[in-house]
């Protein structure tokens, strides 16, 4: 999954300031500007001064001024944003680097906090007491491997298409939580605009795709590892909370394929839990790839089908809303089998209602990178399963 932020639209600590007439060293010749923007004040702002704001009147649209220009910044450096001041049209040019400066010291302890937390998650998968012999956690090493590596691998394809197409992108940040498998995933972020539609469908399908493919491994890995089998007692006590997984047509197939049996006649008996791993990785492809907002579905659609993504993603929460309330009326599963439908439906309509991306070229795709967005979808049906998760209490 990723986060978009939008740069400060403060005026800083301080500010300087000269007429249309004088040079900046920093920046683009006003030359450049002046034949879809009438600057006639520039100033500079931040506690470094970096931020160049230029206050003029648009001679074009703002949408247009927007797509002659910044080409120009970006050349130089910086990000642009063309905003209102008290009623006067201004250009904001953020700088801006793409890579990573010195240590990431967040990312790192995050890494280090969901090693533990899914080494602690890991353990249960693999019945081992992880409160009474902490000691013995490492034993889930290959659950943290698994878990990590589909993760890791989704967000550094978004990285990794990010530089190349020179937009500004942090380091995965991996969110350790107490949950079934100890995180809540991992996220980028992204400063600025998309330059264009073919970045941001390349950065949006990136992950899936790259994710997808360490799942597949990891998987096939898992199907050929010995299974776990219970202690004695713990499936025939009749307060224990018994978790199920639903497993999508993709897990299905590869254990077919490789004829490694994913259901066994002894209920004391379950898949490695490196298998769990490949499951979390179908998920979260699934998850990702809902069409809407900030999602990379929704950088895809969007990409793919321009602003009728926005009309399609307002029809998503209906449609999971409507499966919560199959599945559990109709189907009549348990309501915490079915809760997360219910949750996401919640989720997406708030990233429906934030919008997508809007890059600052707008012209359509290839037929290629078309063909490709349409076959990614259809891999991401292969990882959906209408129940995740069935509790058995």
């Amino acid at each position: 999954m990723d986060d978009v932020d939008s740069p400060d639209s403060g005026p800083g600590t301080g500010f300087g300031r000269s007429s249309a007439d004088e040079s900046l060293e920093a920046g683009p010749p006003l030359e450049r500007l002046r034949s879809v923007f009438a600057v006639y004040e520039v100033r500079t702002e931040g506690e470094d001064g970096d931020r160049i704001v230029y206050y003029g009147e648009p001679l074009q649209q703002p949408e247009q001024v927007m797509r002659e220009l910044w080409p120009v910044f970006r050349e130089e450096g910086y990000d642009l944003e063309i905003r209102t001041r008290h009623g006067e049209y201004v250009l904001v040019a953020e700088p801006t680097s793409v890579g990573v400066d010195g240590i990431p010291w967040t990312n790192v302890v995050l890494l280090a906090l969901t090693v533990v937390s899914t080494l602690f998650a890991g353990s249960m998968w693999y019945h081992i007491d992880p409160i009474n012999n902490p000691m013995e956690m490492w034993r889930a090493w290959p659950f943290t491997v698994a878990i990590l590596g589909v993760l890791g691998v989704h967000e550094m394809g978004h990285y990794v298409l990010s530089r190349y197409h020179r937009v500004d992108a942090s380091l995965p940040y991996f969110i350790p939580v107490p949950t079934l498998i100890g995180t809540m995933g991992a996220v980028i972020k992204m400063k600025g605009r998309m330059p264009d539609r073919k970045a941001l469908f390349d950065i949006g399908v990136a992950g899936p795709l790259a994710g997808l493919v360490a799942t597949v491994v990891v998987t096939i890995v898992g199907l050929h590892l010995p299974p776990v089998t219970a202690p004695t007692g713990i499936v025939d006590d009749p307060d224990a909370i018994q978790i199920q997984l639903g497993y999508p047509p993709l897990l299905e197939g590869l254990a077919a394929a490789f004829d490694q049996p994913l259901y066994r006649d002894d209920p004391a008996t379950a898949v490695n839990p490196v298998v769990i791993g490949g499951w979390v990785g179908m998920f979260v492809t699934f998850l990702n790839l809902i069409p809407v907002g900030q999602l990379d579905g929704g950088h895809i659609l969007r990409a793919m089908a321009g602003r009728y993504q926005e009309t399609i993603a307002a029809l998503v929460p209906g449609v999971l809303f409507g499966l919560a309330a199959y599945l559990y009326y109709v189907a009549d599963y348990g309501l915490n089998s079915v809760l997360i439908w219910g949750i996401w439906g919640i989720f997406t309509a708030v990233l429906a209602s934030v919008g997508p991306a809007h890059p600052v070229d707008d012209e359509e795709l290839g037929t290629g990178r078309f063909i490709l967005g349409i076959v990614t979808f259809a891999l991401g049906l292969l990882c959906f399963m209408q129940v995740p998760i069935v509790v058995i209490e």
